[in-house]
């Protein structure tokens, strides 16, 4: 291999590509919110200041005060009527019940009457490419993510547009470019990388899968991507096929450590799941053949499961007879694996696995998790607290409660009873911001 995987990545041009184009990205839509139709009263966010972020980051944030609606705390199950919520600068500063709660004077109002008022939904698993993807996610409810990768950084640029203006964009975790052994044209995501397209085996030697970390470093990836196994959702290419070994996935999982990034890891097969456990993960995705013995050991590493059981039903749905077949097979026995999980104790996060300018609500995860064999009350964690904790958002995203993030959704009833009201919020709320 003719790269030099100890050579620095240098960072300046592309990072700001990358930069430049999450400013590209902010001023196409903000142009189209200077145009929308003004927000009412009680929608209206009183405070476009900067405050600090909740992961962290500086972003746009607002002041609001959500009011008379059923609170529900996911961490505890804990259900109060009544409830007042209040967001200063985008972040919680106190919920509880109406008469228990300081409201400062002049805050925007809205008022919830008759709905029940959730924490924003985490997506453990959504490709980002665009704004229009990003406000469909929000739309859906879902005010925190992880990228599963794009071709060329737009996920980065994705990021970077909801720091500044989060009302247009969920809080992202960024993963870049996919580190697989094929790569295509994601090879022109960045010059760093087009020294890759000489080697004629692909990205498998441990130079090069140390590069395409290292060049994802650079570019600001939070996260890495990677695969043991082929896809399922191409009908010439077969799931089970493994594509990197242990060693191979250890060798990313290193690269990864060393800037301090876990990595998600595409698999289909028990041997594939067992491989990429072992190599170190942080989360296994997809996972449809995963066995005990490999479950047993993601419960030991906390290695995390993200079964996008939304995906592998959409299989069944397709118009292809392969991928139909595929989707048929293989979803009973996901199903299966994320009951198995969930009694063993391994922690789960929903993912739709959203693409190619489709977003699919995380709703339809939660229901799947449930449909699997979880209470709905687990399940619904699944893309609260635990996906949060999974993102490293866990004292920033899930919860309604003092210091976490103002992310909101207001629902026409109650989830716990009836998990299909979370595709379809009546209102979402981002960093104060009523979307």
């Amino acid at each position: 291999m003719c790269v030099d995987a100890h050579q620095p990545v240098p960072s300046g041009l592309t990072r700001r590509g990358v930069l430049a184009g999450a400013a590209a990205l902010a001023g196409a839509v903000a142009a189209a919110g200077a145009a929308g139709a003004a927000p009412s009263a009680a929608s209206a966010p009183a405070s476009a200041g900067v405050g600090a972020g909740a992961d962290g980051a500086h972003e746009r944030s607002g002041d609001l005060v959500i009011r008379g609606g059923t609170l529900l705390d996911p961490a505890t199950g804990h259900v109060t009527e009544d409830a007042v919520v209040v967001i200063r600068n985008g972040v919680v500063g106190a919920a509880g019940r109406a008469g228990s709660v300081r409201v400062p004077d002049g805050l925007p109002v809205l008022e919830a009457d008759g709905r029940w008022v959730l924490p924003g939904l985490t997506d453990a698993h959504i490709h980002l490419s665009t704004t229009a993807e990003a406000r469909a996610a929000l739309r859906c409810g879902v005010t925190s993510a992880r990228s599963g990768s794009t071709s060329f950084y737009q996920d980065i640029a994705v990021r970077e547009l909801a720091r500044h203006s989060p009302a247009l964009a969920p809080r992202l975790r960024a993963a870049g470019v996919f580190v697989t052994p094929l790569p295509g044209d994601s090879i022109l995501a960045d010059p760093d990388l087009t020294p890759l397209a000489r080697a004629k085996d692909g990205v498998r030697s441990a130079e090069a899968l140390r590069r395409m970390v290292d060049v994802n470093a650079a570019r600001g990836a939070d996260v890495i991507k990677t695969r043991v196994n082929e896809r399922a959702g191409l009908p010439d290419q077969d799931p089970l096929t493994q594509v990197y070994s242990r060693e191979q996935l250890a060798e990313i999982v290193a690269a990864a450590r060393r800037h301090g990034k876990g990595v998600l890891c595409h698999s289909y097969s028990e041997r594939g799941c067992h491989d990429a456990v072992t190599a170190g993960v942080r989360s296994l995705e997809h996972g449809v053949f995963v066995g005990e013995r490999t479950l047993r050991e993601m419960r030991r590493r906390d290695t995390y499961f993200t079964p996008t059981l939304t995906a592998i039903a959409g299989l069944a749905e397709s118009t292809d007879p392969v991928l139909a077949e595929r989707g048929r097979t293989f979803l009973p026995v996901l199903k299966r694996a994320v009951r198995a999980a969930y009694e063993l104790g391994v922690p789960l996060a929903a993912g739709t696995d959203s693409s190619g300018g489709t977003v699919d609500p995380v709703g339809r995860e939660v229901e799947l998790m449930h449909a699997a064999g979880l209470p709905a009350l687990d399940a619904l964690r699944t893309a609260t607290t635990g996906a949060a904790r999974l993102l490293g958002l866990g004292r920033t995203a899930g919860r309604l409660a003092p210091g976490y993030a103002g992310d909101a959704l207001l629902l026409a009833g109650d989830p716990l009873a009836d998990l299909s009201l979370l595709k379809s919020p009546v209102r979402v709320v981002r960093a104060g911001i009523p979307v």
